[in-house]
């Protein structure tokens, strides 16, 4: 089987049809099936079998899209790393992965051919900006294409073939990757297409604003398989997010939360005509019953929740457009919940035995289905700890209603999502315990109206040892990547002990969330 025997597929039911927007740059279905098809056959003739690592490290474009259906129709293993990461982290994912093509351009070039000079890597660097290549081993992306020929291509791969890897911040300090098979994201394609809490059809026009390389790309090949049009914005702003909504008539878009409070602040948002909007929805972090309740009286009834992660491929949860009203009219609870389980997915709730708890109770919140990841790429102890007989641990723990709506109280890793973004504490922690000065180091999430949670960072520094929040923040950017520096920085004379000895994280969060509904951002 092959994924992108769907997005071929559909050019042959409907080749005229708009398939791909990106700026003034428009693919018909016909148009990005023969670039597809030229890409894939000019990796295959380089040397991509399936299996082959491919990343992708730009910020959006349509050029993302196509390379990543071609990806898909050579049966190579695709690779997404996030433009936001720091260099050093750029640096272990091609490492770890191994990989052997990698797709860039803008800043990212010159670091991308950093690392592979520095690390003498086979790889080859396409250069999506098509300026002269630097140096042997890179390619201009136009050239590349040329290179193939239209005749359609489709890889025979199993569907327990690895895909994705979906590189995230791991709970050691070490970014790790979670292995979406082919049947993954063969069963996120028939969620997205089945949702019985509503579907795309041929017809939707779907808007991506956050990096594709993530949640808003998890939605495309979906659109693909049911012939819709996907609009890809470069970065997100909040104007040319709304001018885009007009313009292309967007009927389906995803938010995280931050993005969802700077559009509903913006003085134009009144005068904007989205009558064409079905389904705007929230994911990447919970969302405030106040933010709720402003997104439908400035949409209308079509906002919506969804909760997943990348070790489940897709959203195992959805609180439908229809909950949230009746969360706002009848049952306020509800817009504390991220809804049911979606489709084909069972999800429960677990003491720390793994014992199914009854509703009500408070406990883990596990997950099973065809769209659940199995494995960590070069991480057995990892994945030995998340996935166990064959329920995916999420991290977070919550409660399940009678009627089967989910619950988030509280997170058990030491995690932060903030604007959408993963942080592990410890990988922040072990930064600053890098500086000289810093004697113990505590990081926590603490409540932000703006990103849902932003890192917060208690310190006590050395014997003699001087340093000012800046310094630290300093310190910390220039080992990590932006979204991971603490914002915010206490010192103390000493951190508070659990009886173990150990400094209390929880204790030290807990005077930040005190009084608040729910323990996450």
């Amino acid at each position: 089987m092959n994924l992108g025997s769907y997005l071929t597929r559909t050019a042959t039911f409907t080749p005229d049809a708009t398939a791909l927007v990106s700026g003034t740059d428009r693919w018909t279905y016909r148009q990005l099936e023969d670039d597809t098809n030229r890409l894939a056959a000019a990796l295959i003739a380089r040397g991509c079998t399936p299996g082959t690592p491919v990343a992708t490290l730009a910020t959006n474009r349509g050029e993302l899209v196509v390379a990543e259906m071609a990806i898909c129709k050579a049966g190579a293993l695709r690779v997404p790393i996030s433009a936001r990461l720091a260099a050093a982290e750029v640096e272990h994912v091609l490492l770890d992965a191994s990989v052997k093509v990698v797709f860039t351009g803008g800043a990212h070039l010159e670091l991308v051919r950093k690392i592979v000079d520095a690390h003498s890597l086979d790889c080859l660097v396409v250069d999506l900006d098509n300026s002269a290549p630097g140096a042997d081993g890179t390619v201009a992306y136009d050239a590349l294409v040329a290179e193939g020929s239209t005749d359609p291509v489709a890889v025979d791969v199993d569907e327990d073939a690895p895909a994705v890897l979906n590189f995230t911040s791991g709970s050691t300090g070490t970014l790790k990757a979670a292995v979406q098979t082919v049947g993954n994201r063969l069963a996120n394609m028939r969620k997205l297409a089945m949702n019985p809490y509503g579907s795309l059809s041929a017809e939707a026009v779907y808007l991506a604003p956050g990096p594709i390389t993530h949640a808003s790309g998890m939605v495309i090949l979906g659109c693909f398989f049911r012939g819709a049009a996907v609009v890809v914005l470069p970065a997100f702003e909040v104007e040319a997010y709304l001018d885009t909504l007009e313009r292309e008539r967007v009927t389906h878009t995803f938010v995280v939360p931050v993005m969802l409070n700077l559009v509903l602040a913006s003085p134009t948002l009144p005068d904007r005509d989205l009558s064409a909007l079905q389904s705007i929805t929230v994911g990447g972090a919970p969302v405030s019953p106040a933010r709720l309740r402003e997104a439908v009286e400035a949409f209308g009834p079509v906002v919506n929740q969804g909760y997943g992660q990348g070790e489940t491929t897709s959203a195992i949860t959805f609180l439908s457009s229809e909950d949230v009203v009746r969360g706002i009219e009848s049952d306020p609870e509800l817009l504390l919940s991220c809804g049911r389980p979606v489709y084909d997915t069972e999800v429960i709730v677990v003491d720390d035995d793994h014992n199914p708890l009854p509703a009500g109770q408070i406990g883990e919140i596990v997950a099973r289905g065809p769209d659940c990841v199995r494995e960590y790429f070069h991480a057995p102890e990892a994945t030995a700890e998340t996935f166990r007989d064959g329920w995916v641990h999420t991290g977070d723990l919550g409660r399940i209603r009678e009627d089967g709506f989910v619950f988030i109280v509280d997170r058990k890793k030491d995690m932060i999502i903030s604007g959408g973004y993963n942080v592990y504490c410890s990988e922040v922690e072990a930064a600053l315990y890098e500086h000289p000065a810093v004697s113990e180091a505590c990081v926590v999430g603490v409540p932000s109206e703006k990103w849902g949670e932003t890192v917060k960072a208690y310190v006590t520094l050395a014997a003699d040892a001087t340093a000012t929040e800046e310094d630290l923040r300093d310190f910390c950017r220039a080992r990590l990547s932006g979204v991971k520096v603490p914002r915010i920085i206490e010192f103390a004379d000493a951190l508070p002990l659990n009886r173990n000895g150990k400094v209390d994280r929880r204790a030290l969060r807990e005077r930040d969330w005190a009084g608040t509904e729910r323990k996450v951002g």
